[in-house]
């Protein structure tokens, strides 16, 4: 990865806030990186397009945009289309990557037609769910299920079920945020998460909460969730879910950076989760931490991210 000089980014619009359910944490992560970009002396800027027209960035004269947007309107594919459409470069994933990656159902199914593995599932549709299809649901997926809206962030929405009654209610709740829900096998096992900077996979993280699962609170409230990096697995095992998490981020045409969440279960097996292409990069979040244990700092992070908006041949260059 080409290391650029502050100046050459010219200037730079910090993409955060927006008005999805993740406003608040994409606050907190704009904010950090920002301050990271002008201490290190990048003409950069807030802007929040909950607050302002797109076709501001115009009148700001601005170079390309760091978007540090979470969910929806910012993660989906929504802002890199319009952005694409202003002529304005910007980080990280496109249009089709963005909007894969961002629908936790289709990431799925792309992953199984390519052999990567992946619990099993249904999805519950809310046009025609009936509450009395849950008793088979249970007993498909093991009689312990994962809830989720299909195209949420943060753990917004989710829910851990062990009964019928429970995966109804679950299934209602998750209706709120989105129309199609995906119901997941639980597995009982470590979970990681695997960051993916410039084509290359940073050390891998266990996470460990005392909580139901690692859900909003134990992600962004709480002090009791602990973070393992290195996460303590052998080499082997390490290199082979480098290479997993690389191949789930490239399927879902991922590019810049990003991460990969997995679990692993008593076995060994890995069955990969999701997908984010605006990872969280608060003083709770998980890349900054995997980029530490490999010798980045949050300032050369912060570059690097800023760097993914660069034409991919001036990337490459030494």
């Amino acid at each position: 990865m080409k290391i650029f000089k502050p100046e050459a980014f010219g200037r730079v619009a910090v993409m955060l806030g927006g008005e999805s359910a993740e406003r608040e944490v994409s606050l907190r992560s704009g904010n950090a990186v920002l301050n990271s970009l002008i201490k290190q002396g990048v003409n950069a800027f807030a802007f929040d397009p909950a607050e302002r027209q797109l076709t501001d960035l115009i009148g700001e004269n601005v170079d390309r945009v760091l978007i540090m947007l979470h969910g929806r309107g910012g993660e989906d594919g929504a802002m890199q289309g319009a952005l694409q459409q202003l002529k304005i470069p910007y980080t990280g994933s496109g249009v089709l990557g963005s909007a894969l990656a961002m629908d936790k159902i289709h990431s799925k199914q792309i992953w199984q037609c390519l052999d990567l593995p992946t619990a099993k599932y249904q999805i519950a549709d809310k046009s025609c769910f009936e509450a009395g299809s849950c008793n088979a649901i249970m007993n498909e997926l093991g009689n312990e299920v994962m809830v989720k809206p299909a195209r949420e962030g943060s753990s917004i929405g989710m829910a851990r079920v062990t009964s019928a009654t429970q995966l109804a209610n679950a299934i209602q709740d998750a209706f709120i945020y989105d129309n199609e829900v995906l119901l997941e096998q639980y597995i009982d096992g470590a979970e990681f998460t695997v960051a993916v900077l410039h084509g290359q996979a940073l050390p891998s993280i266990r996470m460990s909460t005392p909580h139901t699962f690692y859900d909003y609170a134990a992600k962004y409230q709480d002090n009791t969730t602990e973070y393992f990096c290195p996460s303590g697995l052998p080499t082997d095992k390490e290199n082979e879910l480098a290479a997993l998490s690389i191949r789930a981020f490239k399927a879902l045409s991922g590019s810049g950076w990003g991460r990969i969440d997995v679990m692993q279960d008593a076995t060994g097996q890995f069955y990969l989760l999701e997908a984010n292409t605006v990872p969280g990069m608060t003083e709770k979040s998980l890349v900054p931490k995997a980029a530490k244990a490999a010798g980045i700092s949050f300032d050369d992070l912060t570059l690097a991210i800023l760097a993914t908006s660069m034409p991919a041949d001036l990337q490459a260059a030494p």
